[in-house]
Parts: C-alpha cells; structure tokens; sequence
C-alpha cells in the first residue's frame, strides 16, 4: 500500500514526537540515576536531588509526559483529518 504525503507528513510528526518523549523517558529513567551521587549536593525541599527524582520527580514527569503526547496527538488527529470523532 503505497501512502500519500499527507500520511507520510503525519507519521513523520508521530515518530518525531514519539523519539523526543522516549528520549526525555531515557534520561529521566536512566541518565539521572546513572549520575545520582554526582547530584546528591542539590536539595529539593530538603531532599537530595536523587531521592526526590526516585520518589516524586520521574513520577511527575512521566505523567507530563503521557499528557503532553496525549494533547500533541489529538491536535495532529484533528489537523490531518483522522481523529475519532466526539464520544457521547
């Protein structure tokens, strides 16, 4: 099946997305654990900055995360055309 441009359009904006948000999930995941005696001088509330990242932090972002993408792929659905629809 041969895709259109629109569609290639479409999916190009899908995977650039989908490649930062996965690399934001990496570093957030991994990166600052890797790192987290290196970071353990800075406090946030009163906790080294790598408990607070393991607790509460990486939590956070990765609901920002799901809601960012969320709110990115219906404004896309709705530029290209290939959304849902209204759920009654």
């Amino acid at each position: 099946m041969q895709l259109s441009e629109k569609h290639r359009a479409y999916w190009q904006k899908n995977l650039r997305i989908t490649a930062i948000l996965l690399f934001l999930w990496f570093f957030v995941t991994f990166v600052l654990n890797w790192f987290a005696r290196e970071l353990a001088s800075i406090t946030i509330l009163g906790f080294p900055f790598p408990f607070y990242m393991a607790a509460q932090g990486a939590l956070i972002i990765y609901v920002l995360i799901i809601w960012f993408y969320a709110r990115y792929m219906n404004k896309l659905d709705l530029e290209y055309g290939v959304h849902e629809g209204e759920d009654e």
